[in-house]
């Protein structure tokens, strides 16, 4: 195997056709960082804390040994050009649980279907692979794209949290959302 490969393609490590997740590396910080500072990302997740790059490297290092997540940037398949990120956190393996979190970095990325298709390898992963029973998430109620893209690959809604955030001089509700392993299996893997 020709060693220049090691560094010069970067590992897809789940693929669907249009995008793939690879594992976030400390090369990635600068980048990363600069997503995090989008104001439209900032406010459809309702991001308050202003990151510093110092900060997010020690994030990406402290991911990357912790059981209880997994941190993955969203990379268009036909040009490797990173678009966001997508994470399942809190893993609790006996209960088989995680919370699942996705961002779009910029508009002209988003509805495009590009969130569904990594939610989904998400999805086949945690079920599939990890063995989990229950993914849920959590979107607040002005983000109506997410809410579709969410209701499209298969979550349900199970309820709102009451002015769950205060971001732009008012308070907004949080719908709680989730799917279970066999509605999983039901929409994906029905013979």
């Amino acid at each position: 195997m020709d060693s220049r490969l090691w560094t010069t393609q970067p590992v897809r490590f789940l693929e669907g056709e249009r995008v793939y997740l690879r594992p976030i590396g400390i090369e990635d910080a600068e980048g990363y960082f600069h997503m995090l500072f989008n104001p439209e990302v900032r406010r459809l997740t309702g991001t308050k804390k202003p990151f510093t790059l110092e900060g997010i490297r020690r994030y990406i290092e402290g991911k990357s040994t912790d059981d209880s997540t997994v941190l993955l940037l969203i990379a268009l398949a036909d040009t490797d050009e990173v678009i966001g990120d997508i994470a399942l956190q809190d893993i609790d393996h006996i209960n088989r649980n995680a919370n699942m979190r996705i961002a779009i970095d910029s508009d002209n990325h988003q509805g495009k279907g590009y969130g569904p298709e990594s939610i989904r390898l998400l999805l086949e992963y945690s079920f599939g692979v990890l063995n989990l029973h229950r993914i849920e998430l959590q979107v607040f109620t002005y983000n109506d794209r997410a809410i579709r893209a969410y209701e499209k690959v298969g979550f349900r809604k199970e309820g709102i949290q009451r002015d769950a955030l205060y971001y732009e001089h008012q308070y907004h509700d949080s719908i709680m959302m989730s799917m279970l392993e066999d509605e999983y299996r039901a929409l994906y893997h029905n013979p």
